[in-house]
């Protein structure tokens, strides 16, 4: 099976049309208010609108609750929905969006995992790296989406280390915070995909 690359926090344009060109599998729209990346709903359905057949829309959020969930669904449907575990169980989604639970570096692991997760470093969104070694145990387990501090210098190095069914970018990415650099994007799945032995 081929690498996902997830790429996450677009709020222009420019820089999806970027990453869909070099080859992204995955985008993602943030809806935490306090993020730098943050896209009203209605922005980023304009902006999945774009989006050609294959590449996956990502709601992403952090805790979301029924009324943050409701709030989303007025004006976009993602494919995916990603957020804390403990959260993503407690809500109750229409048929056809499917759910990436997050777990971090440093938090209790339960014994049973869900058949795909999100494995980051600490803080969802501040470019901490994560356990590269946690992350391979994991990704033994079950379908590893690795995040957290990769950038286009150390994704293939985590790709070799973890084995993750797919890697997710945000703030490696940019070009000051908050802002995608196309440059950027494409070196990434470049190294990405070499690492995977897909070029």
């Amino acid at each position: 099976m081929s690498l996902m690359v997830k790429i996450c926090g677009f709020t222009s344009v420019e820089a999806l049309e970027a990453a869909v060109e070099a080859g992204a599998d995955a985008i993602g729209f943030v809806f935490h208010p306090a993020s730098p990346r943050y896209l009203p709903p209605e922005q980023a359905a304009r902006l999945a609108e774009r989006l050609p057949a294959g590449v996956l829309s990502v709601a992403v959020t952090l805790a979301p609750g029924p009324a943050q969930l409701a709030e989303i669904l007025r004006a976009f449907t993602p494919d995916v929905l990603q957020g804390d575990a403990a959260a993503l169980t407690a809500l109750d989604l229409p048929p056809g969006i499917a759910t990436w639970p997050v777990f971090r570096s440093g938090a209790v692991l339960p014994a049973g995992l869900p058949p795909r997760l999100l494995f980051e470093g600490g803080r969802s969104g501040a470019g901490e790296r994560a356990d590269w070694s946690t992350a391979a145990a994991l990704a033994r387990r079950c379908e590893l989406i690795l995040g957290g501090g990769l950038d286009p210098d150390n994704v293939g190095e985590a790709i070799l280390q973890v084995r993750p069914w797919a890697v997710d970018v945000s703030s490696g990415v940019e070009a000051s915070r908050g802002h995608k650099d196309p440059g950027r994007i494409r070196a990434f799945i470049q190294a990405a995909r070499a690492a995977a032995g897909e070029q």
